[in-house]
């Protein structure tokens, strides 16, 4: 039995070795197979297409390339606007009885040239915008400067009774002429870019801002000048600085969206200029009549439009909100106070997303009797007013 016992023990030790050696000669085969299989079944490497200039361009847009794209396509189309004429020339002389011991007296004139605005040409034939207080002395004589350095008389001037816009005349052509766009399409917040020159003395300075609003109200001019009511203007954080009036306000395409009319005085980044569509109106009305239209119809208010999110707020109708009644006026003599709200005329709504009083006045004539709605206190009343010609 014993030997029977280790008779079995040692064949199967004798099977357990014979197993190893097999499994060990079979992985040893096998290795073989297996690697010819997976070399098979390998995959080849992957080619990448080569990229070259020849198959894609790659174009970076920034602000940076906008802003000198739309200086170099219009700057060539960029006036400044001088002035020449005629000042008094004062010596003071010793007199016991005058202010101070001195008194003035005047030894001659000497004539002075200065550049005081901006301007762009619209017609290759020398037709040149402005605003009309930049060359508001019809004693003065005016030229224009172009962006290549050459200086020319204003041969005519047409100044636009109702707006702050004016049309110059220049003996050349060939002249390089700007695109308009459409400022019923403006947005706030889309990119504004100014171009003139500033402080009436560094030409062709650019500045860039945002339309900062639209729509605003403002009264503008100087103590020289006086001033005047604006409707539906541009609110601009783009640096208007004098000298800068009526130069393009442009926008990304290189359109002009705006004529820079005015700054605040109190404020930084903050400057206006007039929607680029009342020139369009103006300037058909100026080529159908070879002239602006001296016959505008005069109210004689100074006022501020209350919106509709004003009207909701201080519970009074939308309208024109009187701030003063110029004296003698049509508008006087039909009674109009301040504080008075003018809520429609001949039936006509008067809002401000309509364009506000001044664009219903403006289609009227002078002698025209018009109906006003008058909101004042907590009555409403209609007053008659005959419409006078506005001055010039």
């Amino acid at each position: 039995m014993n030997y029977e016992l280790r008779s079995m023990q040692r064949r199967k030790k004798i099977l357990v070795w014979f197993s190893v050696i097999l499994i060990i000669i079979l992985l040893i085969i096998g290795s073989g197979v297996w690697g010819v299989k997976l070399e098979k079944w390998k995959l080849p490497a992957l080619k990448l297409p080569t990229v070259t200039s020849d198959n894609i361009q790659i174009k970076v847009v920034s602000e940076e390339s906008v802003v000198v794209n739309v200086v170099k396509k219009v700057t060539p189309a960029v006036v400044t606007v001088g002035i020449t004429k005629n000042q008094p020339v004062i010596d003071w002389n010793f007199d016991p009885w005058g202010f101070g011991g001195f008194s003035p007296r005047q030894q001659g004139s000497k004539e002075v040239k200065q550049d005081i605005g901006s301007g762009f040409v619209v017609k290759s034939d020398g037709l040149i915008v402005t605003n009309k207080h930049v060359v508001a002395d019809t004693n003065a004589k005016y030229r224009v400067i172009t962006a290549d350095n050459k200086t020319f008389d204003a041969v005519k001037i047409y100044r636009d009774p109702s707006n702050d816009l004016a049309i110059l005349k220049i003996n050349t052509s060939g002249l390089a002429t700007v695109e308009l766009g459409d400022s019923d399409k403006l947005q706030v917040g889309q990119m504004a870019i100014a171009i003139g020159t500033a402080l009436g003395e560094f030409r062709s300075t650019v500045t860039t801002g945002v339309v900062s609003g639209i729509g605003r109200s403002i009264t503008a001019g100087s103590f020289y000048q006086g001033s005047e009511k604006l409707d539906n203007i541009i609110q601009t954080s783009a640096a208007i600085n004098p000298g800068n009036s009526g130069g393009p306000l442009l926008n990304s395409s290189g359109q002009v969206i705006g004529v820079n009319v005015a700054v605040a005085a109190d404020g930084q980044n903050i400057g206006f200029a007039l929607p680029i569509n009342l020139l369009k109106t103006a300037m058909g009305e100026f080529e159908g009549n070879g002239g602006f239209d001296r016959e505008k119809a005069y109210l004689g208010v100074e006022y501020r439009m209350i919106t509709r999110q004003l009207s909701v707020l201080n519970e009074v109708p939308e309208g024109a909100y009187v701030q003063s009644v110029v004296s003698g006026s049509p508008a006087e003599k039909a009674g109009i106070q301040e504080e008075d709200i003018i809520t429609k005329i001949d039936g006509k709504n008067v809002r401000d997303a309509d364009g506000g009083l001044a664009k219903i006045i403006s289609s009227y004539k002078p002698g025209q009797v018009v109906e006003l709605t008058v909101y004042r206190g907590e009555d409403t009343k209609t007053v008659k007013a005959t419409l006078t010609e506005a001055s010039q």
